[in-house]
């Protein structure tokens, strides 16, 4: 079944709507009556299929936001499984290369950021499910991979926050390509792509020990 034939169904409707009205206004902001006038249903409708706005909005990020950031992770995954070493570099190739020119299209993309920017700013019950199930396990997949280069004296502490820098810079460029264009006056095509990637790795090995070499020690 493809999206147009599954947006004949109201619970499909309902969660599209849902998440382009959280997406742009915040849980806060959106009534149930919005919701169903966009996705022309009625309440009965998603009371059916969500019981209430809290478990509406919490399988937005459940069938939505969290498919999405697996697919991110996953090419995350398929990138690094491709190089002939494990390396730092390898590690930030990887990880910029899943947002940068990952699997997102440029609507999803959207979504996706200001879903979560606006669950950021007034967090909820999503935000537990999505640090539990996404967040937490694919930010220590990042501390494994990362942790053997890593000066033996550096701890726990230091290593999270530094990979919450790197990761910080990875989302910034992903997010603000409106910002970084008018900036720069580049257009975020494959080669300014590459260009940014490039950037993204020699930053943030030079924040991780300034090292090209896989051991920063």
């Amino acid at each position: 079944m493809n999206q147009k034939e599954k947006n004949d169904f109201p619970k499909e409707r309902i969660l599209n709507e849902a998440e382009i009205l959280f997406a742009q206004r915040g849980y806060h902001a959106v009534s149930i009556r919005e919701i169903t006038n966009a996705a022309q249903c009625n309440l009965a409708a998603v009371n059916y299929h969500f019981g209430n706005k809290e478990n509406l909005y919490l399988e937005v990020f459940r069938a939505r936001w969290m498919p999405r950031a697996r697919r991110v992770i996953d090419c995350f995954d398929k990138t690094l499984a491709s190089q002939d070493s494990l390396s730092p570099r390898a590690v930030i190739q990887a990880l910029t290369k899943a947002f940068l020119e990952g699997p997102l299209s440029d609507e999803e993309r959207q979504r996706h950021h200001l879903l979560m920017a606006r669950e950021l700013a007034q967090p909820t019950k999503a935000l537990e499910l999505v640090a539990e199930q996404i967040m937490g396990p694919f930010f220590q997949k990042l501390a494994d991979k990362l942790r053997v280069f890593m000066p033996e004296n550096l701890g726990e502490e230091c290593l999270k926050l530094n990979i919450l820098s790197v990761f910080a810079v990875v989302l910034y460029f992903n997010f603000a390509r409106v910002a970084v264009t008018r900036i720069t006056g580049r257009e975020y095509d494959p080669d300014f792509k590459a260009r940014l990637m490039e950037q993204i790795i020699q930053f943030s090995l030079k924040g991780l020990g300034g090292s090209e070499k896989g051991d920063l020690r």
